[in-house]
């Protein structure tokens, strides 16, 4: 892969604007995210790859070094380097080496990536599906941040990733991409949203989704499909379109509609009413534009956990929605396009790329 880095000359890119221009708002699609890096308002040693850029995200990447924390701590004033001291670090990992992250812990781990936005831009980041996918919670921090995973407009400084696995413990290497960052100009303005229900009544096999086995072994980042599904996961079968999810259980079920994002739209995922609280249906929520577009089928994946109590889920039921925002422009490579990194194009119900591919 070819690796893009900020030069003197590059950072006269794009050219500076003129009274009276007419600039689209919204999320930047893979060309912006391009002239961007290029005039280095995203950076990082030895450079941005090319197949970190997506549609309209860019993968970040795990720095050397991931720090044990005694817990986690609420975004604020304070720079996070300032916070990790003697005081909440208990021991580092070197992760240039590979270490493993272990359920239950807590993990502060620096990016490769530092951004230096102009005023007009602010950014936002999600766990990307695969993390999602094995019950890894993830999620960005930034210095004086008022709310994980957001990043203002102009901010310009480090940005880390609390890591907390909840299910399997995982084998994490410098380099390897937990999170994807949308960068966005000016306000977020929804234009629309769609509600989505679950799938309990399959057409190839009589499996609705899985569950996860818990004391699995560790799950290595770096092993693209070589993870036995039985290993760590159980099929589940509904009964006259019905499951009852057990407390604490993590399960991968998926959507009845086949879901399609237009080429100048992204979406993202969010509760259908926020008040139901005893379920969550979706960790890792982000959809490029082309999702569903350039394939017949495409449905979304869902990372679902009962809260405190047993909960009955019934075929049809809506458990979500997807909330669409426009695009500044249609990107260049739509996912699942000829030439784009598109691992989950075309899905039926899937476990994360970490698994052996079935027929889904």
């Amino acid at each position: 892969m070819t690796k893009t880095k900020t030069t003197k000359a590059a950072a006269k890119v794009p050219a500076k604007r003129k009274a009276g221009d007419v600039v689209a708002v919204g999320v930047l699609p893979d060309r912006e995210l391009k002239e961007i890096v290029r005039a280095g308002a995203i950076t990082a040693e030895g450079g941005i790859r090319d197949d970190q850029v997506q549609p309209a995200s860019l993968d970040l990447r795990l720095g050397k070094v991931a720090y044990r924390l005694r817990a986690s701590f609420l975004p604020g004033k304070q720079v996070v380097a300032d916070r990790l001291d003697d005081s909440l670090v208990m021991h580092t990992l070197d992760l240039t080496r590979g270490a493993v992250l272990e359920t239950g812990c807590v993990y502060m781990v620096p990016l490769q990536e530092r951004v230096k936005l102009p005023k007009d831009l602010s950014a936002a980041a999600n766990p990307k599906s695969s993390t999602g996918r094995i019950d890894v919670f993830v999620r960005a921090v930034s210095d004086r941040a008022r709310a994980f995973d957001g990043i203002p407009a102009g901010y310009q400084g480090e940005l880390y990733a609390e890591i907390s696995p909840r299910t399997f413990s995982v084998l994490a290497r410098t380099g390897d991409r937990l999170l994807q960052l949308r960068v966005r100009r000016g306000v977020q303005t929804p234009v629309r949203d769609m509600t989505f229900s679950l799938d309990l009544f399959p057409t190839k096999s009589d499996i609705v989704g899985y569950r996860a086995k818990r004391h699995s072994r560790v799950i290595d980042l770096a092993g693209i499909g070589t993870h036995t599904v039985e290993d760590f996961w159980e099929p589940v079968r509904a009964r006259e379109g019905r499951i009852v999810l057990d407390p604490g259980e993590f399960y991968i079920l998926a959507s009845k509609e086949k879901i399609v994002i237009p080429l100048d739209e992204a979406a993202e995922m969010a509760p259908i009413a926020p008040e139901l609280g005893e379920f969550r249906a979706h960790y890792a929520g982000f959809f490029d534009p082309g999702f569903g577009v350039t394939h017949s089928k495409g449905k979304a994946v869902l990372e679902v956990r009962s809260r405190d109590v047993p909960f009955i889920l019934e075929d049809g039921q809506p458990v979500g929605r997807l909330v669409f925002e426009k695009l500044t422009a249609k990107p260049d490579v739509p996912y699942g396009a000829e030439g784009s990194y598109s691992t989950y194009a075309g899905q039926g119900l899937r476990l994360s790329k970490y698994f052996e591919p079935a027929d889904d």
